[in-house]
This record gives structure tokens, C-alpha cells and sequence, in this order.
């Protein structure tokens, strides 16, 4: 058999009620959300099962997508499940990373915190703007954020044929026009709070990483990859200088993956909300297995995966 890879989903798949039937069956899971509550000061619990809109403002919606996925993630280990390696997009990253032992829970939750409030206090409402530019070849759409005029690049990688584009608001509108001209067969304007992983994000993350200066780093026990470089990392040194850079940086996921499978990886578990991360490799690798963890009855998928 080959390797175990676990993945961790970013912001956008967060929704009312995740998590709960995790907590309600397994008391290692409801002590996660207990100590992220401690750690930051909210009551996760009402933040994720309770009827809210917090959940969907960039601010909280970080700590509770994190959360939910340690929570989940500690479930999934309970199998006695043990994964080779470790990737997540975006705000997933955290969730990899304690996964792979490099930060502990409550540490990683303080940082969280911090970031979702500096990428929604970094750029003022209606200043910038996010799509999803669907059928149409990376490089080109690299050539047509660069013609077009203010800021505007490739934010993230998702899969072939789906890449979003990030920037001032008006640039992403220009250049949506120009994609489509170019043969785009569609461009998504996404709902989002801000440009993230674009230039504009620079200040929040060197905000994060004065936050990253106070957090302990652990030896990499499970390899993890990271979204800047679309490749592992091998020194725990570089973990804190990857993360502040990867607020403003292109998440380069369909990389992410291609790594972990040059490394072996042939079942993929997507550990938490919805099943995004699932559909891109999907995408990128017909023939490994993928199976999603979001509600507690799916630890029975990984059995049969596995054949537990």
C-alpha cells in the first residue's frame, strides 16, 4: 500500500452546525473546542453550532474552521490512523501543521485568531475582490494579470481549469473581461472580504509575523507542505517566514499535491468542512483514493478505505 496524505480546506467551507456530531460523540473532540475557547476567548461551541453570522466574517470564521478541523482530526486519529504527510489550503496549512506536530493546538489557535482579524483590517471593505477563473491555462492568465492595469495576479492554484485571481477591485473586474476574450469559459466573482493572497495582504502578514515570533516550532514530524512553494519543508526554521508570506502569496495547491504524490501519496483524507479539497485532486489524479471526513458517520468511509 502507498501513503496517507491528510488535507485541510481553507476558509469558504465553514457552516453552521460543523462539528457538532463530532463533539457529541467523542470526548476528545468536544475538549478541542473547550481549549480553542480558552485560547482565544469565544465560545466555539455557539460560534459553530449555533444559528450566527460571525461564522462567515473572516475574523472568526479562521478560528472556527481550524477548530472544527482539529476536532476532526483528532477523531480521525482515534482510528488509529496515522498520516505519511500533511498539506491544507490556505487557512488549512494550520491545521496541517499541527497535524504534523510542528504547532501545538492552543498556540495555533492564538495565531489564527490574529490573522483572520489582520486579513479582514488590512484592506478597507469594497477595495478588493476575488474570482474564480474557470478553463483557462495558468500561464495565460498570468499574462493577462500582468497587461492588466493595477493590482491584480493569481491567487490560488486549485485545480486544472479552476484558478482564482485576486487584487483591487477593479483590476480583477478588467481583468475578468480580458480572461474571457482570452477563452475563459467563465470568471466567478467570488464573495469574499477581501483580495486574499494577493499583494495588498503584505501588511497583515508582516503583522503575523511579529504574532509568529512568540510561537514555539517543533521538529517536522510528519512531512507537511506548504502553499508557498508548492513543496515540503524540510527545515522547521523556514515554517514561521513560509506562513507570514503565504497571506500574500499564490496558494499553489495543484503543486501542493503533485508533491505528495511524487512522494508516494495514494489515499488522500480531506479532514474537515464540505469536501473542496476532494474535487481538486479529483482533478489532478484520477486514481489515488480520496475520501472526506465532515460529518462524524464518515469515519466509516476511512474504515472501509482502509479496510479497517
Amino acid at each position: 500500500m502507498g501513503k496517507i496524505a491528510f488535507m485541510f480546506p481553507g476558509q469558504g467551507a465553514q457552516y453552521v452546525g460543523m462539528g457538532q456530531d463530532f463533539c457529541h460523540n467523542n470526548e476528545k473532540c468536544r475538549e478541542i473546542y473547550k481549549k480553542a475557547s480558552d485560547a482565544v476567548g469565544l465560545d466555539m461551541e455557539a460560534l459553530c453550532f449555533e444559528e450566527n453570522t460571525d461564522i462567515n466574517i473572516t475574523e472568526f470564521t479562521q478560528i472556527a474552521m481550524l477548530t472544527t478541523e482539529v476536532a476532526m482530526l483528532q477523531a480521525v486519529l482515534d482510528l488509529g490512523i496515522k498520516p505519511d504527510m500533511t498539506g491544507g489550503l490556505s487557512l488549512g496549512e494550520y491545521s496541517a501543521l499541527v497535524a504534523s506536530g510542528v504547532m501545538d493546538f492552543e498556540e495555533c489557535a492564538k495565531v489564527v485568531r490574529k490573522r483572520g482579524i489582520y486579513m479582514q483590517d488590512e484592506v478597507p471593505a469594497g477595495q478588493g475582490g476575488m474570482a474564480a477563473v474557470i478553463a483557462l491555462d495558468a500561464e495565460k492568465i498570468a499574462q493577462v494579470c500582468e497587461k492588466t492595469d493595477g493590482i491584480v495576479g493569481i491567487a490560488n492554484y486549485n485545480c486544472p481549469g479552476q484558478i482564482a485571481i485576486s487584487g483591487e477591485k477593479e483590476a480583477v473586474e478588467k481583468a475578468c473581461e480580458a480572461l474571457k476574450e482570452a477563452g475563459a469559459k467563465r470568471c466567478i466573482p467570488l464573495n469574499v472580504s477581501g483580495p486574499f493572497h494577493s499583494p495588498m495582504l503584505a501588511g497583515a502578514g508582516t503583522k503575523l509575523a511579529k504574532e509568529l515570533e512568540q510561537v514555539a516550532i517543533h521538529d517536522i514530524e510528519i512531512p507537511y507542505v506548504t502553499n508557498v512553494t508548492g513543496d515540503f519543508v524540510s527545515d522547521k526554521n523556514d515554517v514561521k517566514e513560509l506562513l507570514a508570506a503565504q497571506v500574500s502569496s499564490s496558494v499553489k495547491w495543484i503543486q501542493c499535491v503533485e508533491a505528495m504524490l511524487r512522494d508516494g501519496a495514494d489515499t488522500f483524507i480531506e479532514i474537515g468542512p464540505g469536501k473542496t479539497l476532494s474535487s481538486f485532486v479529483k482533478k489532478i489524479n484520477k486514481e489515488v483514493t480520496i475520501v472526506n471526513v465532515d460529518k462524524y458517520e464518515d469515519l466509516d468511509k476511512v474504515k472501509d478505505a482502509l479496510g479497517l
